[in-house]
C-alpha cells in the first residue's frame, strides 16, 4: 500500500469540514501532516487533538504562502480550500470574484509550484485537487466558481503532463453536495445562517458526508502505487446534472 512509501502531507482548508476529516485519517495513516487554513484557534485545536502541524495562512497571500510551506518536503499534496458564493457574475462584487480566482486556482497552481519540484527530484508524491460537479456541468451557480472549479480539473490533468516519468499521481476528487459548512458561510456565517443553510440545502436529503470524501482520497492513496485515479466523480445517489432550461420570451 503506497502509504508506506510517503512521510508527510500537507492539507490546505483544514481546519473545519473536509479538510480537517482528511488530517485526521492521515495522521491515523501515520503521516505528518501540516495543516493549513486561516483560523488560527481552530487549527490549534485541530493539532492539539491529532498532532498535526499548524499553518494559519491565508492562501491569497503568496508572500505568506512562500515564506511558511515554501521549504517543506511533502509527499502528499491535498488542495482543498475553497471559496464560494451566493448570488452570479450579474451581482458578483470585485472581493468574491478575486476570492475565488485566488484561493480556487492561484492557490493550487503556487503550491505546485512550490512543492512539486521536490516530489519530482525524490521520484514521489501524490497531489489530490477537491474540485467540484460546478467545473463539470452548467447549472445555476456562481460563474466565477464554475469557472475556477474547471480549472481544477485541467491543472489536475496539466500536472500529470508535467511530471510524467515519475512516479507521481495526480487525483481530481469532484463531488456534489457535501455536508459542510460551505453554504452556511455564504449566507454570513452566523449560528442563524448556518442554520438556514441546514435547512435549505441539507435538511431531507442524502447528501455526501465527509466522511464519504475521507474515504474516496483514502482509496486514492492506497492504491498500487502503479494506479493512477485521475478522477473521481463522487455525487449523492439522487443527485443528477442533467437536463436544459430553454427560457421562452413573450413578446
Amino acid at each position: 500500500m503506497p502509504y508506506s512509501d510517503y512521510r508527510t502531507a500537507l492539507v490546505t482548508g483544514a481546519s473545519t469540514g473536509m479538510g480537517a476529516a482528511i488530517v485526521e485519517q492521515f495522521r491515523e495513516r501515520g503521516l505528518e501532516v501540516h495543516a493549513v487554513a486561516r483560523d488560527a484557534e481552530r487549527l490549534r485545536r485541530l493539532a492539539d487533538e491529532t498532532g498535526a502541524i499548524p499553518h494559519a495562512v491565508d492562501l491569497a497571500d503568496v508572500d505568506a504562502l512562500e515564506r511558511e510551506l515554501g521549504g517543506l518536503e511533502i509527499d502528499v499534496l491535498v488542495n482543498n480550500a475553497g471559496v464560494s458564493a451566493t448570488g452570479n457574475i450579474l451581482d458578483a462584487s470585485r472581493a468574491t470574484v478575486d476570492a475565488m480566482i485566488d484561493v480556487n486556482v492561484g492557490a493550487v497552481l503556487h503550491l505546485a509550484r512550490l512543492l512539486l519540484p521536490g516530489m519530482v527530484e525524490r521520484d514521489l508524491g501524490h497531489v489530490i485537487n477537491i474540485s467540484s460537479i460546478a467545473g463539470r456541468y452548467n447549472f445555476f451557480g456562481h460563474t466565477a466558481y464554475h469557472a475556477t472549479k474547471a480549472a481544477v480539473g485541467q491543472i489536475s490533468r496539466q500536472l500529470r503532463n508535467d511530471t510524467v516519468g515519475k512516479r507521481i499521481r495526480v487525483t481530481e476528487v469532484c463531488p456534489g453536495r457535501v455536508e459542510t459548512e460551505i453554504f452556511g458561510r455564504n449566507l454570513g456565517g452566523t449560528p442563524e445562517a448556518l442554520q438556514q443553510a441546514w435547512e435549505t440545502y441539507y435538511e431531507g436529503y442524502e447528501s455526501l458526508t465527509t466522511a464519504d470524501i475521507v474515504s474516496t482520497v483514502d482509496f486514492a492513496v492506497a492504491a498500487p502505487r502503479h494506479v493512477n485515479l485521475g478522477l473521481i466523480e463522487i455525487t449523492p445517489t439522487f443527485q443528477v446534472a442533467g437536463g436544459l432550461t430553454f427560457d421562452r420570451r413573450e413578446a
